[in-house]
């Protein structure tokens, strides 16, 4: 049975302007039409869908998710190169998590010396105007 768009980003929980834009980019395959230009879905193309929605809840780029789906749809594919590439993700979270915490922290030494009062001067804004501090 095939589902109007609007259905399917329910089910899939991706909004009609992300299923265009995967469309568009080639990650999903683009939507068979009925006769009054309506997306139609099969429940495969529901199930690719969720696929891509999970993988960018845990945050991996466009390219990645288009090389696991090519990994998913695979019966033959090695799970080794699955687990390299969730292994490669989690390093490069790591990073960012580490980096995230230094600004953190940053910040809360700028807003923590900020008097926050009515004098014009403030740590804050001279750090972003490049100003040592």
């Amino acid at each position: 049975m095939r589902d109007h768009v609007r259905r399917n980003t329910q089910s899939s929980g991706m909004s009609t302007k992300m299923i265009r834009h995967y469309e568009e980019t080639g990650l999903i395959r683009a939507a068979t039409r009925t006769g009054a230009n309506y997306r139609v879905y099969t429940p495969r193309d529901v199930q690719v869908l969720r696929f891509v929605r999970q993988a960018r809840h845990l945050g991996f780029s466009t390219k990645q998710i288009a090389v696991l789906l090519a990994l998913w749809e695979d019966r033959s594919r090695s799970s080794g190169e699955v687990k390299r590439l969730a292994n490669e993700h989690i390093a490069n979270l790591n990073l960012r998590i580490q980096e995230l915490v230094e600004m953190r922290d940053t910040l809360r030494h700028l807003a923590a010396h900020c008097k926050g009062d009515s004098r014009p001067d403030c740590p804050i804004l001279e750090k972003l105007a490049g100003a040592a501090h």
